[in-house]
C-alpha cells in the first residue's frame, strides 16, 4: 500500500475522531493556548543547554530575550543590544545594550548578566565558542565586548540566530542566588511573557509582562500545552481548547483544511530531514560501506512521503542543509530507485539484504517513519520501526546511543558553516564521526574573511560529504500549523523560516 493510500485510509477514523468530540467552552478572554506536538521538557525553560534544534525556540520567544534574534525581516535583529560594531581587525565584536529593559523580578538587564549567560551556555556551539572567543569583557553597565582569538566571519551567524542559544541572556544575580535546579523550577527572564507554573512534560503557564521593552502584549496570559497526538490535536482546536496546533499532517491536515473557522498553514522552515548512518563509522558493519549507503536512500520514494505527509509543501533534497541559508549548495535527492538499490546490496555482498534491526524515526514524525521503513523491507533491508519520545531521542543522539539507521533533523538558523559544525566535525555535538578532508577544509573557511574563498571551500565540503553519502537527504520540511476562529493575528508567518508562533508578543486576539 503506498503511503497515499494508506493515509486515505485512516481518513474515516480522523473524521469520527474529530466529530465526536464534545463541544467545550472557548478559552478564557485574554488566554491564548497552544497545543504542542512534543511532551515539554524542563530544560527548555533554560537557555544554557540549547540543543542543534529549533523546538526549544518556541518557549524561549515568550519567556526569554536575547542580544540579538531573528525577527520579522532581519535575521539579526536588534533585541537587547541596540547596536553593535565589528574592529577593523574582526577581533572584537562590541554590544551596547539597550537602555531599561529589565528581567521579570525587576532587576536590570547589564552587562554583567551578558557575560554570565555566555560563560554558562553549555548548549550545541559551546565547543566552537569556547575556541574561538578569548574572553568577554564587561566595560560597564551597558557595553559589553567579545574579544575572539582570530577573526571569526560567522560570529553573528552563530551568535545571533538559532544556531545557538549563547545570545539569550538570564538573570546572574537570581540564578546564583536560586540555583540550577532552582531557576528551572522559578525561571526568571526578559522575554514577553512570565513565567506562572509549569507541569513537566504537559502544560507551561506564562503571562503577559507588561514591562517588555519592545512592546506590552496584547495577550494577557498564554498557556503551551504538549499534545503529542496528532488527532487529539486536532480535535482540541476544533473544540476551541486550543487555539493554534503545531504539526499536523496527512489526513488529519486535510480534515483541519476543509473544517469551517480553522486556517491551515505550512512553513517552509529551516528543518531538514536526513538519513544518519551512525555505524558507518564501524569496520565491518554492512553500513561502513557507501553502496549499502546509497541503497538505502534510493529505496526511498520521498515525492510520495511529501505529498501523503505532509501535502506536497515539503521541499525534496539531497542535502542537510536548507537551499535558503548562506553558502549552501543545492543537492538534488537520490531517485527512487528500488531495483538499482538491490542491484547496489548484491555487489556489497548482500544479495539476500540484510537485517537492520530498528530504525529509529525522528519524533513526532513516526508515520514518515513507517513509510520509510516499509520501503526498505520492499529492498532487503529488513527493519521495524522504533519510536521515541523527543527529549530521549536528542538526548540518545547527542549521547552516541542510536544505532543502526535514523531519521535526523534540525530546525535551527545559521548557515552552511553552522550546520556543518554541529553535526559534521569532531567539535559537533550530534556528530558521530568525520572526514579529514571536511576537518581540513572547515579550519581554514572559518576564519577566511574573503566570502567567495569561503563559499567555494564550503561547496567543496559539501561535494564531499554527498559523494561520500555521509548523510541522505529527505526534504526540507514543510511545517503544518493551524489556527481557530479566536485569532486575529497568529503569528505564524512573521519571522522567516521559524516553525512556531512569533514574535509572541504581536499575538493578537479578535474582538468579542
Amino acid at each position: 500500500m503506498s503511503p497515499r493510500s494508506a493515509a486515505r485510509a485512516l481518513l474515516p477514523l480522523v473524521v469520527l475522531t474529530l466529530c465526536l468530540a464534545a463541544r467545550v467552552a472557548a478559552q478564557p478572554a485574554g488566554t491564548v493556548t497552544f497545543g504542542v506536538h512534543v511532551t515539554l521538557a524542563t530544560r527548555w525553560l533554560d537557555t544554557s543547554e540549547t540543543e542543534a534544534e529549533i523546538t526549544p525556540f518556541m518557549i524561549y520567544y515568550a519567556l526569554h530575550d536575547a542580544l540579538v534574534k531573528p525577527m520579522p525581516g532581519n535575521l539579526n535583529t536588534p533585541s537587547l543590544a541596540e547596536s553593535w560594531t565589528m574592529s577593523k581587525d574582526g577581533r572584537a565584536w562590541d554590544f551596547m545594550l539597550r537602555k531599561g529593559t529589565r528581567f521579570h523580578n525587576g532587576d536590570p538587564v547589564t552587562g554583567e548578566d551578558v557575560k554570565f549567560s555566555f560563560e554558562r551556555y553549555k548548549g550545541a556551539g559551546a565547543p566552537l565558542f569556547r575556541e574561538r572567543v578569548k574572553e568577554v569583557q564587561v566595560v560597564d553597565p551597558g557595553h559589553v565586548r567579545f574579544v575572539l582569538h582570530e577573526p571569526w566571519p560567522d560570529f553573528m551567524t552563530f551568535y545571533g540566530t538559532s544556531a545557538s542559544g549563547a545570545a539569550w541572556v538570564v538573570p546572574k544575580k537570581y540564578v546564583e542566588k536560586v540555583g540550577e535546579d532552582g531557576f528551572r523550577k522559578a525561571p526568571v527572564g526578559a522575554g514577553p511573557f512570565k513565567f506562572v507554573s509549569f507541569q513537566p512534560g504537559v502544560e507551561l503557564v506564562l503571562e503577559a509582562f507588561d514591562g517588555y521593552w519592545r512592546k506590552k502584549p496584547s495577550v494577557k496570559r498564554l498557556v503551551i500545552r504538549g499534545i503529542p497526538d496528532e488527532a487529539t490535536r486536532a480535535a482540541a482546536l476544533k473544540r476551541n481548547e486550543v487555539d493554534i496546533v503545531y504539526f499536523i499532517n496527512g489526513p488529519i491536515a486535510e480534515e483541519v483544511q476543509r473544517t469551517p473557522g480553522l486556517t491551515l498553514t505550512a512553513m517552509r522552515t529551516n528543518g531538514v530531514f536526513f538519513l544518519e548512518f551512525p555505524e558507518q563509522w564501524t569496520a565491518g558493519s554492512p553500513w561502513a560501506d557507501r553502496r549499502v549507503r546509497l541503497a538505502a536512500s534510493l529505496a526511498i520514494d520521498r515525492q510520495a512521503i511529501n505529498e501523503a505527509e505532509s501535502l506536497g509543501f515539503s521541499g525534496i533534497t539531497g542535502n542537510f542543509i536548507p537551499r535558503h541559508q548562506e553558502f549552501t549548495l543545492p543537492i538534488d535527492a537520490h531517485p527512487y530507485d528500488p531495483k538499482r538499490a538491490k542491484t547496489l546490496l548484491a555487489e556489497a555482498g548482500y544479495p539476500n539484504g540484510l537485517e537492520l534491526g530498528e530504525f529509529t524515526a525522528f519524533p513526532p514524525y513516526n508515520s514518515m517513519g513507517e513509510a520509510i521503513v516499509n520501503y526498505f523491507n520492499a529492498v532487503g533491508i529488513r527493519t521495524r520501526l522504533r519510536t521515541m519520545e523527543r527529549a530521549a531521542f536528542l538526548s540518545a543522539w547527542r549521547d552516541k546511543k542510536l544505532r543502526g539507521v535514523f531519521v535526523g533533523a534540525t530546525g535551527s538558523a545559521g548557515n552552511a558553516s553552522t550546520r556543518i559544525e554541529a553535526f559534521a566535525t569532531t567539535r559537533g555535538l550530534y556528530s558521530y564521526g568525520s572526514i579529514p578532508e571536511v576537518e581540513t577544509l572547515f579550519a581554514k573557511q572559518i576564519q577566511e574573511m574573503d566570502r567567495r574563498k569561503r563559499e567555494d571551500m564550503l561547496h567543496q565540503i559539501q561535494r564531499v560529504i554527498a559523494d561520500r553519502v555521509m548523510f541522505a537527504g529527505i526534504w526540507e520540511n514543510g511545517f503544518i500549523r493551524a489556527f481557530g476562529p479566536r485569532m486575529e493575528e497568529a503569528g505564524l508567518n512573521l519571522i522567516q523560516s521559524f516553525p512556531y508562533a512569533g514574535p509572541l508578543e504581536d499575538l493578537k486576539l479578535k474582538k468579542q
